[in-house]
């Protein structure tokens, strides 16, 4: 199996040496604030020639980014107001979310937690917070990416939040098993299975492009370990905002295993405003989505609004 860790370490972070690769040397991109971080094998999957490729729309930095645009900001979601403690968030109740780490093995453009940096520095101070609160019965592990931390780490911990008598789920956001498959190797796979907790794995899944063959086996494998797969989106211009792109990402996804169950709206972080799709547009696509797909292909519409005691419904007047 390809090591994953010498993957990662080969990610391409040059934009001129990923333009060089996909033919598109006179493409226009910045050099500035968040930087370019893109596996190879990701890569693979984008389109040469093609400067409005899906998959090379979502990690290319643009000049647009530089941009300081009027209502969004630097923490769009509110997280710094829901910390606890360091690495600790609770914004909903009974669950509470653990930033991990701020590292992921893909920059993604629109990311909502690019200007913001948490770190855990209280360990056990964290579980003893969980453990203090019977209410909570789900832990969220998030980033960054919960997956590029060691296996050894990701094992100590889940035995850890184990040993807590009221948690009953544990959740993994991750976007590796889609940028870096080789990631979920039999090691990973032991440590997340041999626990008591119920395990539900979020991935992060934007375009049907983004899903090939080795990407549906590792999907595969999780669902045969037993593990629930969910998949959330963003709704991004010039990336999956028509009928066709939404319709067969739920289909690709699907095929796997896996359930579409967000599409949110854009987290409105300083540097995306580009990504935008305006509300009105987007109920529009849900209403072809209702239409063309079974309900259980039809993700749930949302926003995240910073407070809120949930996510936000985005609800079809008619």
């Amino acid at each position: 199996m390809i090591d994953w860790q010498s993957s990662l370490r080969q990610a391409i972070r040059n934009p001129a040496h990923l333009l060089e690769l996909l033919e598109l040397p006179d493409l226009k991109y910045s050099t500035r604030g968040f930087g370019l971080l893109v596996p190879k094998g990701y890569v693979k999957r984008m389109h040469k020639g093609d400067p409005n490729d899906p998959l090379l729309r979502q990690i290319l930095p643009l000049p647009e980014e530089n941009q300081q645009v009027e209502y969004f900001s630097n923490d769009p979601v509110g997280d710094i107001a829901a910390e606890k403690i360091p690495g600790l968030l609770q914004k909903y109740h009974g669950r509470v979310l653990l930033v991990l780490t701020t590292a992921c093995a893909i920059h993604c453009r629109y990311c909502f937690r690019q200007h913001t940096k948490f770190s855990i520095s209280q360990y056990q101070a964290i579980l003893a917070n969980i453990n203090s609160d019977p209410s909570i019965t789900e832990v969220i592990l998030s980033g960054g990416d919960p997956l590029i931390l060691p296996d050894d780490y990701l094992d100590k911990l889940i035995n850890s939040i184990a040993k807590i008598p009221h948690i009953k789920r544990l959740r993994i956001h991750t976007r590796l098993p889609i940028v870096l498959p080789e990631r979920i190797n039999s090691t990973l796979l032991a440590a997340l299975t041999q626990t008591r907790l119920q395990l539900v794995i979020v991935v992060h899944v934007n375009h049907a492009n983004e899903i090939d063959a080795n990407v549906k086996q590792i999907l595969q494998s999780l669902l045969a370990a037993g593990i629930t797969l969910f998949n959330q989106s963003v709704l991004l211009r010039g990336i999956n905002d028509n009928i066709t792109a939404l319709a067969n990402l739920s289909e690709a996804l699907f095929n796997c295993g896996v359930l579409p169950y967000y599409l949110h709206l854009l987290d409105r972080v300083q540097g995306a405003a580009h990504f935008e799709v305006p509300e009105s547009q987007a109920i529009e696509l849900l209403k072809q989505m209702q239409v063309q797909l079974p309900g259980y292909l039809v993700p749930k519409m949302v926003r995240e609004v910073a407070g809120a005691a949930y996510k936000q419904p985005i609800e079809i007047t008619y």
